[in-house]
């Protein structure tokens, strides 16, 4: 068996993070408590987590030909993704995004984010219909809403026709076709966003969720075409759902969370990873998690996402028995790059 290799198109975005302990009202002034910037976006994140766990992985996306953009595409590179098909924009600028940490008394992290685009949003029909026979080459096809959504269908589209295996982090929220829907192995919203999609809203007592709510839920999207449906559930762990049934798998216990930006990233990108290994639903879950887990305990959506070796260390923490993924930790080959002149 080979590496994964795993196709992401999506969105480029530089973080500017604002650490604070009260959170601003309409008019209001407050003082922070530190302030970084760091690489991210959905589609980046989602592409590094899987590389950093041993998959072959292609980025496609868009950059503009500025400062932002250049340390966008040199972390994408240090992570190991390919970044052949990075695509250059000459008048938008790069995606930026606006993120504050509120920090809590009670020691908890609450995240509010703000996203502007940029040349994300810019990517044309006719540069990526290379595609359109070139995604047979891939095990799997990562998509985000981070990007327009005409490009989301006409790629999900080219991996239906193809007989590719395609995920959907439904995120930032949006109404979806029902052809969209139909051409997805995989969705993957998290509570708030599957309640945008369904109308379906998933309670919670006692800290423990409704499982009702999310077969309900899940049932409306299965409906609509989607092959499986993936929810995270914040505290409450995740789910999976197909006509089969339901799987649920708790939240990782004893972490300390510091920055939770990219952990519905880090859950995406690793179950894609495992998925293209072989693991099993239940399996899938743990290893997701766990990678999510440790994603929380540092600050900043890129430098925070784990390597297996890390993962694998935690399972072995907790006891938990775990199939040895031999596959992902072949030889890395050093991936084609792309470049940005300088302006």
């Amino acid at each position: 068996m080979r590496r994964p290799k795993i196709l992401v198109a999506g969105s480029f975005v530089l973080d500017q993070i604002a650490v604070t302990k009260t959170v601003p009202g309409e008019g209001e002034t407050v003082l922070g408590t530190t302030f970084r910037k760091a690489p991210g976006g959905k589609g980046l994140n989602q592409a590094a987590q899987a590389a950093k766990l041993g998959a072959e992985v292609t980025m496609v996306g868009k950059l503009g030909q500025d400062g932002n953009g250049r340390e966008l595409l040199s972390a994408c590179q240090e992570s190991g993704v390919n970044s052949a098909h990075v695509l250059l924009d000459e008048e938008q600028p790069s995606g930026c995004a606006l993120i504050v940490l509120e920090e809590k008394e009670d020691g908890s992290v609450q995240n509010r984010i703000l996203v502007v685009p940029g040349a994300n949003h810019s990517i044309r029909p006719q540069e990526i219909e290379f595609l359109k026979e070139e995604i047979a080459e891939y095990d799997m096809v990562l998509l985000q809403l981070e990007i327009s959504m005409e490009i989301n269908e006409q790629i999900a589209a080219y991996a239906y026709e193809k007989g590719v295996p395609v995920m959907l982090n439904s995120a930032p929220s949006a109404p979806l076709s029902d052809t969209f829907l139909s051409h997805l192995t995989f969705i993957s919203p998290n509570e708030h966003e599957v309640e945008d999609l369904t109308g379906i809203k998933i309670h919670r007592r006692g800290g423990e969720i409704n499982q009702e709510d999310v077969k309900k839920a899940a049932g409306k999207l299965l409906d609509k075409g989607v092959k499986n449906v993936l929810i995270t559930l914040g505290s409450g762990g995740a789910a999976l759902c197909n006509r089969s049934g339901c799987y649920y798998a708790p939240c990782v216990r004893g972490i300390t969370a510091v920055d939770p930006t990219a952990a519905g990233d880090s859950f995406v990108g690793a179950f894609c990873t495992g998925f293209c290994c072989g693991l099993d639903w239940e399996e899938l879950l743990t290893f997701a998690n766990h990678v999510a887990a440790i994603t929380v305990t540092g600050m900043g959506a890129l430098p925070s996402l784990p390597e297996l070796e890390q993962v694998e260390q935690l399972l072995k923490k907790e006891e938990i028995v775990f199939p040895e993924l031999a596959v992902l930790k072949k030889q890395n080959l050093k991936p084609e790059t792309a470049g940005i002149e300088e302006v």
